[in-house]
Protein backbone atom coordinates (compact mmCIF):
# COMPACT_ATOMS: atom_id res chain seq x y z
CA UNK A 1 0.00 0.00 0.00
CA UNK A 2 1.55 3.29 -1.05
CA UNK A 3 1.34 6.51 0.86
CA UNK A 4 1.41 10.01 -0.55
CA UNK A 5 2.63 13.13 1.22
CA UNK A 6 -0.14 15.66 1.87
CA UNK A 7 0.71 19.34 2.12
CA UNK A 8 -0.73 21.58 4.89
CA UNK A 9 -2.70 23.63 2.34
CA UNK A 10 -4.32 20.45 1.02
CA UNK A 11 -5.11 19.33 4.56
CA UNK A 12 -6.82 22.62 5.33
CA UNK A 13 -8.68 22.56 2.03
CA UNK A 14 -10.02 19.08 2.66
CA UNK A 15 -11.07 19.80 6.24
CA UNK A 16 -14.42 21.06 7.51
CA UNK A 17 -12.83 24.21 8.90
CA UNK A 18 -14.20 27.27 7.16
CA UNK A 19 -12.54 30.68 7.12
CA UNK A 20 -14.33 33.64 8.65
CA UNK A 21 -16.08 36.21 6.48
CA UNK A 22 -17.15 39.77 7.18
CA UNK A 23 -20.68 39.98 8.53
CA UNK A 24 -20.77 36.33 9.58
CA UNK A 25 -22.48 35.66 12.91
CA UNK A 26 -20.74 32.97 15.00
CA UNK A 27 -20.52 31.70 18.56
CA UNK A 28 -17.46 31.80 20.76
CA UNK A 29 -16.34 31.52 24.38
CA UNK A 30 -14.96 34.40 26.43
CA UNK A 31 -11.32 33.57 27.18
CA UNK A 32 -10.09 36.83 28.72
CA UNK A 33 -11.82 40.00 29.96
CA UNK A 34 -9.72 43.17 29.96
CA UNK A 35 -10.58 46.80 30.65
CA UNK A 36 -11.00 47.88 27.03
CA UNK A 37 -11.48 44.58 25.23
CA UNK A 38 -12.69 41.01 25.55
CA UNK A 39 -10.92 38.07 23.90
CA UNK A 40 -12.99 35.32 22.36
CA UNK A 41 -12.02 31.72 21.64
CA UNK A 42 -13.54 30.76 18.29
CA UNK A 43 -12.33 27.17 18.40
CA UNK A 44 -10.98 25.94 15.09
CA UNK A 45 -11.58 29.40 13.59
CA UNK A 46 -9.01 31.01 15.82
CA UNK A 47 -9.36 33.86 18.26
CA UNK A 48 -11.00 37.25 18.09
CA UNK A 49 -11.39 40.43 20.09
CA UNK A 50 -14.42 42.55 20.93
CA UNK A 51 -13.66 46.16 21.78
CA UNK A 52 -15.51 47.50 24.82
CA UNK A 53 -17.62 49.91 22.73
CA UNK A 54 -18.92 46.95 20.68
CA UNK A 55 -20.10 44.91 23.66
CA UNK A 56 -23.38 46.67 24.27
CA UNK A 57 -24.90 48.58 27.14
CA UNK A 58 -25.23 46.73 30.46
CA UNK A 59 -23.38 43.57 29.34
CA UNK A 60 -21.10 42.02 32.01
CA UNK A 61 -19.01 39.25 30.48
CA UNK A 62 -17.11 36.52 32.33
CA UNK A 63 -14.51 33.98 31.28
CA UNK A 64 -16.06 30.78 29.98
CA UNK A 65 -19.28 32.54 28.95
CA UNK A 66 -20.66 31.58 25.52
CA UNK A 67 -21.61 34.59 23.39
CA UNK A 68 -22.69 35.40 19.83
CA UNK A 69 -20.59 37.82 17.82
CA UNK A 70 -20.45 39.28 14.32
CA UNK A 71 -17.26 39.37 12.28
CA UNK A 72 -16.16 42.95 11.52
CA UNK A 73 -12.74 42.03 10.07
CA UNK A 74 -11.90 38.32 9.64
CA UNK A 75 -8.14 38.81 9.91
CA UNK A 76 -6.32 41.77 11.40
CA UNK A 77 -2.58 42.26 10.81
CA UNK A 78 -1.91 40.62 14.17
CA UNK A 79 -3.73 37.48 13.03
CA UNK A 80 -6.88 37.68 15.13
CA UNK A 81 -10.42 38.60 14.07
CA UNK A 82 -12.14 41.85 14.99
CA UNK A 83 -15.61 41.08 16.37
CA UNK A 84 -18.74 42.91 17.56
CA UNK A 85 -21.51 41.84 19.91
CA UNK A 86 -23.66 44.84 18.99
CA UNK A 87 -23.58 43.98 15.31
CA UNK A 88 -24.37 40.35 16.04
CA UNK A 89 -27.52 41.41 17.83
CA UNK A 90 -28.47 43.67 14.93
CA UNK A 91 -27.59 41.09 12.30
CA UNK A 92 -29.80 38.49 13.94
CA UNK A 93 -32.35 41.19 14.65
CA UNK A 94 -32.69 42.11 10.96
CA UNK A 95 -33.16 38.44 10.11
CA UNK A 96 -35.87 38.05 12.75
CA UNK A 97 -37.60 41.25 11.68
CA UNK A 98 -37.56 40.11 8.07
CA UNK A 99 -39.12 36.83 9.18
CA UNK A 100 -41.82 38.67 11.19
CA UNK A 101 -42.59 40.85 8.17
CA UNK A 102 -42.86 37.94 5.76
CA UNK A 103 -44.95 35.90 8.21
CA UNK A 104 -47.20 38.95 8.86
CA UNK A 105 -46.99 38.15 12.57
CA UNK A 106 -48.57 40.30 15.27
CA UNK A 107 -46.13 41.26 18.05
CA UNK A 108 -46.16 43.35 21.24
CA UNK A 109 -43.93 46.40 21.52
CA UNK A 110 -43.58 49.25 24.02
CA UNK A 111 -42.50 52.59 22.47
CA UNK A 112 -39.59 54.21 24.32
CA UNK A 113 -40.16 57.77 23.07
CA UNK A 114 -42.30 59.94 20.80
CA UNK A 115 -42.02 62.86 18.41
CA UNK A 116 -44.67 64.80 16.51
CA UNK A 117 -44.60 62.26 13.69
CA UNK A 118 -45.17 59.15 15.78
CA UNK A 119 -43.64 56.69 18.24
CA UNK A 120 -40.07 55.39 18.52
CA UNK A 121 -39.82 51.63 18.99
CA UNK A 122 -36.84 49.29 19.50
CA UNK A 123 -37.16 45.60 18.69
CA UNK A 124 -34.44 42.93 18.37
CA UNK A 125 -31.81 45.62 18.96
CA UNK A 126 -33.07 47.67 15.98
CA UNK A 127 -34.72 51.05 16.31
CA UNK A 128 -37.86 51.63 14.28
CA UNK A 129 -40.79 53.99 13.90
CA UNK A 130 -44.56 53.78 14.31
CA UNK A 131 -46.05 56.75 12.37
CA UNK A 132 -49.13 58.54 13.65
CA UNK A 133 -50.96 57.48 10.50
CA UNK A 134 -50.44 53.82 11.45
CA UNK A 135 -51.98 54.09 14.93
CA UNK A 136 -55.28 52.32 15.55
CA UNK A 137 -58.41 54.43 16.02
CA UNK A 138 -58.32 54.17 19.81
CA UNK A 139 -54.82 55.67 19.99
CA UNK A 140 -54.97 58.19 17.12
CA UNK A 141 -54.49 61.71 18.59
CA UNK A 142 -57.66 63.57 17.61
CA UNK A 143 -57.10 67.27 18.33
CA UNK A 144 -58.63 70.48 17.06
CA UNK A 145 -56.66 72.52 14.56
CA UNK A 146 -53.91 69.89 14.37
CA UNK A 147 -52.25 71.40 17.47
CA UNK A 148 -48.73 69.90 17.32
CA UNK A 149 -48.03 70.28 21.03
CA UNK A 150 -51.29 68.57 21.94
CA UNK A 151 -50.57 65.77 19.46
CA UNK A 152 -47.12 65.26 21.01
CA UNK A 153 -48.63 65.20 24.49
CA UNK A 154 -51.08 62.45 23.47
CA UNK A 155 -48.29 60.45 21.82
CA UNK A 156 -46.08 60.68 24.91
CA UNK A 157 -48.95 59.15 26.88
CA UNK A 158 -48.50 55.98 24.76
CA UNK A 159 -44.80 55.50 25.58
CA UNK A 160 -43.85 52.49 27.71
CA UNK A 161 -47.28 51.00 27.10
CA UNK A 162 -47.75 47.72 25.20
CA UNK A 163 -49.07 48.03 21.66
CA UNK A 164 -49.91 45.20 19.26
CA UNK A 165 -48.28 45.83 15.88
CA UNK A 166 -47.13 44.28 12.64
CA UNK A 167 -43.88 45.04 10.80
CA UNK A 168 -45.09 47.18 7.90
CA UNK A 169 -41.73 47.67 6.19
CA UNK A 170 -38.19 46.46 6.91
CA UNK A 171 -34.97 47.14 4.99
CA UNK A 172 -31.55 46.35 6.39
CA UNK A 173 -29.93 48.08 3.42
CA UNK A 174 -31.79 51.35 4.07
CA UNK A 175 -31.75 50.88 7.87
CA UNK A 176 -35.54 51.24 7.81
CA UNK A 177 -38.03 49.63 10.17
CA UNK A 178 -41.70 50.72 10.17
CA UNK A 179 -44.44 49.35 12.42
CA UNK A 180 -48.22 49.52 12.08
CA UNK A 181 -50.85 49.15 14.77
CA UNK A 182 -53.65 49.53 12.20
CA UNK A 183 -52.45 46.45 10.34
CA UNK A 184 -52.35 44.43 13.57
CA UNK A 185 -56.00 45.11 14.39
CA UNK A 186 -57.27 45.07 10.79
CA UNK A 187 -58.43 41.45 10.79
CA UNK A 188 -60.29 41.81 14.09
CA UNK A 189 -61.91 45.03 12.89
CA UNK A 190 -63.12 43.45 9.67
CA UNK A 191 -64.71 40.66 11.68
CA UNK A 192 -66.44 43.21 13.92
CA UNK A 193 -67.53 45.30 10.94
CA UNK A 194 -69.20 42.24 9.43
CA UNK A 195 -71.36 41.95 12.55
CA UNK A 196 -72.58 45.56 12.40
CA UNK A 197 -75.31 47.07 10.25
CA UNK A 198 -76.98 50.43 9.73
CA UNK A 199 -79.57 51.03 12.45
CA UNK A 200 -77.63 49.20 15.18
CA UNK A 201 -77.21 50.96 18.50
CA UNK A 202 -73.64 50.91 19.81
CA UNK A 203 -71.74 52.21 22.82
CA UNK A 204 -68.39 53.95 22.63
CA UNK A 205 -66.05 56.46 24.21
CA UNK A 206 -65.48 59.98 22.90
CA UNK A 207 -61.81 60.20 21.86
CA UNK A 208 -61.78 63.64 20.29
CA UNK A 209 -64.04 66.66 19.87
CA UNK A 210 -63.39 68.98 16.95
CA UNK A 211 -65.23 71.81 15.22
CA UNK A 212 -67.20 69.56 12.85
CA UNK A 213 -68.08 66.77 15.27
CA UNK A 214 -66.76 64.10 17.64
CA UNK A 215 -64.76 60.89 17.22
CA UNK A 216 -65.88 57.77 19.07
CA UNK A 217 -64.02 54.53 19.79
CA UNK A 218 -66.51 51.68 19.40
CA UNK A 219 -64.69 48.56 20.58
CA UNK A 220 -61.62 49.54 18.56
CA UNK A 221 -63.56 50.80 15.55
CA UNK A 222 -63.49 54.52 14.81
CA UNK A 223 -66.80 56.30 14.58
CA UNK A 224 -67.64 59.89 13.73
CA UNK A 225 -70.62 61.86 14.98
CA UNK A 226 -70.97 64.78 12.59
CA UNK A 227 -72.02 68.08 14.17
CA UNK A 228 -75.40 67.77 12.41
CA UNK A 229 -76.02 64.43 14.19
CA UNK A 230 -75.14 65.50 17.72
CA UNK A 231 -78.47 67.05 18.69
CA UNK A 232 -81.86 67.89 17.23
CA UNK A 233 -81.03 71.45 18.23
CA UNK A 234 -78.72 73.53 16.06
CA UNK A 235 -75.21 72.89 17.37
CA UNK A 236 -72.64 75.67 17.11
CA UNK A 237 -70.00 74.06 19.30
CA UNK A 238 -69.84 70.25 19.75
CA UNK A 239 -67.84 70.74 22.96
CA UNK A 240 -70.98 72.02 24.65
CA UNK A 241 -72.61 68.61 24.11
CA UNK A 242 -69.89 65.92 24.43
CA UNK A 243 -66.57 65.62 26.26
CA UNK A 244 -63.45 63.49 25.68
CA UNK A 245 -63.60 60.35 27.82
CA UNK A 246 -67.40 60.37 27.99
CA UNK A 247 -69.23 57.14 27.16
CA UNK A 248 -72.16 57.58 24.77
CA UNK A 249 -74.76 55.45 23.02
CA UNK A 250 -75.29 56.18 19.35
CA UNK A 251 -77.01 54.79 16.27
CA UNK A 252 -75.10 53.65 13.17
CA UNK A 253 -76.34 55.67 10.17
CA UNK A 254 -73.64 54.60 7.66
CA UNK A 255 -70.74 52.15 7.43
CA UNK A 256 -67.70 53.17 5.43
CA UNK A 257 -64.58 51.09 4.70
CA UNK A 258 -62.96 51.61 8.09
CA UNK A 259 -65.25 54.01 9.93
CA UNK A 260 -68.77 54.22 11.31
CA UNK A 261 -70.99 57.26 10.86
CA UNK A 262 -72.96 57.67 14.05
CA UNK A 263 -75.87 59.71 15.34
CA UNK A 264 -76.57 60.80 18.88
CA UNK A 265 -79.76 62.68 18.11
CA UNK A 266 -81.46 59.68 16.51
CA UNK A 267 -81.34 57.91 19.86
CA UNK A 268 -84.32 60.06 20.86
CA UNK A 269 -87.56 61.22 19.20
CA UNK A 270 -87.32 64.30 17.02
CA UNK A 271 -88.73 67.11 19.21
CA UNK A 272 -89.24 69.21 16.06
CA UNK A 273 -92.25 67.09 15.13
CA UNK A 274 -93.92 67.80 18.46
CA UNK A 275 -92.96 71.45 18.80
CA UNK A 276 -94.01 72.37 15.25
CA UNK A 277 -97.59 71.43 16.14
CA UNK A 278 -97.85 74.69 18.10
CA UNK A 279 -97.50 76.71 14.87
CA UNK A 280 -99.77 77.05 11.84
CA UNK A 281 -99.77 79.01 8.61
CA UNK A 282 -100.98 82.56 9.13
CA UNK A 283 -99.74 82.87 12.73
CA UNK A 284 -97.69 85.90 13.66
CA UNK A 285 -95.02 84.73 16.13
CA UNK A 286 -91.83 85.93 17.73
CA UNK A 287 -88.46 84.42 16.76
CA UNK A 288 -84.77 85.02 17.41
CA UNK A 289 -82.37 85.62 14.52
CA UNK A 290 -79.62 82.97 14.65
CA UNK A 291 -77.93 83.27 11.23
CA UNK A 292 -77.80 85.94 8.55
CA UNK A 293 -76.94 85.10 4.94
CA UNK A 294 -77.18 87.00 1.62
CA UNK A 295 -80.31 85.02 0.69
CA UNK A 296 -82.12 85.33 4.00
CA UNK A 297 -82.05 84.86 7.76
CA UNK A 298 -82.63 81.83 9.99
CA UNK A 299 -84.95 82.33 12.92
CA UNK A 300 -85.33 80.13 16.00
CA UNK A 301 -88.99 79.73 16.96
CA UNK A 302 -88.52 77.14 19.74
CA UNK A 303 -85.56 75.10 21.11
CA UNK A 304 -85.74 72.63 18.20
CA UNK A 305 -87.59 74.55 15.49
CA UNK A 306 -85.76 76.87 13.13
CA UNK A 307 -87.33 78.67 10.16
CA UNK A 308 -86.18 80.76 7.21
CA UNK A 309 -87.25 84.24 6.21
CA UNK A 310 -86.17 84.60 2.58
CA UNK A 311 -84.75 87.92 1.43
CA UNK A 312 -87.83 88.38 -0.77
CA UNK A 313 -90.01 88.24 2.37
CA UNK A 314 -88.07 90.87 4.29
CA UNK A 315 -89.17 94.01 2.50
CA UNK A 316 -90.78 95.32 -0.65
CA UNK A 317 -87.42 96.93 -1.37
CA UNK A 318 -85.66 94.56 -3.78
CA UNK A 319 -82.25 95.95 -2.77
CA UNK A 320 -82.71 95.08 0.90
CA UNK A 321 -79.53 93.93 2.67
CA UNK A 322 -80.20 91.26 5.35
CA UNK A 323 -76.98 92.27 7.18
CA UNK A 324 -78.37 95.77 7.69
CA UNK A 325 -81.91 94.70 8.47
CA UNK A 326 -81.08 92.09 11.15
CA UNK A 327 -78.73 91.63 14.09
CA UNK A 328 -77.80 88.25 15.55
CA UNK A 329 -79.93 87.19 18.55
CA UNK A 330 -82.40 90.01 17.77
CA UNK A 331 -86.06 89.12 18.36
CA UNK A 332 -88.70 90.11 15.81
CA UNK A 333 -92.25 89.30 14.81
CA UNK A 334 -92.73 87.06 11.75
CA UNK A 335 -95.70 85.62 9.91
CA UNK A 336 -95.78 81.89 9.19
CA UNK A 337 -96.25 81.40 5.43
CA UNK A 338 -95.89 77.63 5.12
CA UNK A 339 -95.01 74.53 7.17
CA UNK A 340 -93.57 71.49 5.39
CA UNK A 341 -93.33 68.78 8.03
CA UNK A 342 -91.91 66.20 5.62
CA UNK A 343 -88.97 68.41 4.68
CA UNK A 344 -88.79 70.00 8.15
CA UNK A 345 -89.04 73.48 6.65
CA UNK A 346 -90.95 76.56 7.74
CA UNK A 347 -91.15 79.72 5.64
CA UNK A 348 -91.56 83.09 7.38
CA UNK A 349 -92.27 86.62 6.27
CA UNK A 350 -91.16 89.79 7.99
CA UNK A 351 -92.98 92.17 5.67
CA UNK A 352 -96.31 90.36 6.03
CA UNK A 353 -95.98 90.37 9.81
CA UNK A 354 -95.54 94.13 9.65
CA UNK A 355 -98.54 94.45 7.31
CA UNK A 356 -100.69 92.33 9.62
CA UNK A 357 -99.62 94.39 12.61
CA UNK A 358 -100.44 97.61 10.75
CA UNK A 359 -103.95 96.34 9.90
CA UNK A 360 -104.56 95.47 13.54
CA UNK A 361 -103.63 98.99 14.60
CA UNK A 362 -106.11 100.45 12.11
Amino acid sequence: MSTQAITMDELLASSDINGLSTGEVIEGVVSDVKKNEVWIDLGAQGIGVVLRREIGYGQNLEEGQKITVSVVDPEMDEGYALLSMKRAVKDRGWDELQRLHEANEIIDVAPYDANRGGLLVELEGIRGFLPVSQLAAGHYPRVSGADKDEILQKLHALTNKPLRVRVLDVSRKDNKLIFSEKEAVKDDLQARFSELKVGDEVEGMITGVIDFGAFVNVDGIEGLIHISEISWERVDNPRNYVKVGETVKAKIIAIDKDRLSLSLKQMSEDPWLEQVKTFKAGDVIEGKVTRITPFGAFVQLSPSVEALVHVSEMSDDEAVDPEKLFRLNEKKQFKVLDIDSESRKIALSLKEAKATKAKVKK
